[in-house]
C-alpha cells in the first residue's frame, strides 16, 4: 500500500487558497452527525466514514481528495481505503478540525 501524503490544515490552505469553492480540491469529512453538529467546515462533503463504502459514486476520481475526521486517525484509515479503490489524488488532513481550528478559523469550536 503506497504511503498516505499528509498536509497540516495550513498546507491544505495554501496549496489550494480557492477550497471553499470545491472546484480544485474535495475536503470530505468522515465524522458522524452528531460530530459535525458541534463543529463543521461549511464547504466540506460530510460523509460519515461507515457510509464511505457505499457512497464511493459520490466522490469526484479527477479531483484530489483530502480527507478530514476529529484528529486524523479515522481519515488517514479512509485515505488508505480510498486509494485501494483506485483514487489517485487522496491526503489526510494531520490534526482533523482540532488543527483546522487553531490553524485556520478559531470559530470553528473545539471539543
Amino acid at each position: 500500500m503506497p504511503r498516505i501524503p499528509e498536509l497540516s490544515p495550513s498546507e491544505f490552505a495554501v496549496r489550494w487558497p480557492a477550497y471553499a469553492t470545491g472546484e480544485d480540491v474535495v475536503l470530505l469529512d468522515v465524522r458522524e452527525p452528531a460530530e459535525l453538529a458541534v463543529a463543521a467546515v461549511s464547504s466540506a462533503l460530510h460523509i460519515p466514514m461507515r457510509e464511505v463504502p457505499t457512497r464511493l459514486v459520490e466522490l469526484d476520481r479527477d479531483k484530489p481528495l483530502v480527507v478530514m475526521c476529529h484528529s486524523g486517525g479515522r481519515s488517514f484509515r479512509v485515505a488508505e481505503y480510498l486509494l485501494g479503490c483506485g483514487f489517485a489524488a487522496v491526503f489526510n488532513l494531520k490534526g482533523g478540525i482540532e488543527a483546522w481550528s487553531t490553524e485556520i478559523d478559531s470559530r470553528v469550536p473545539r471539543y
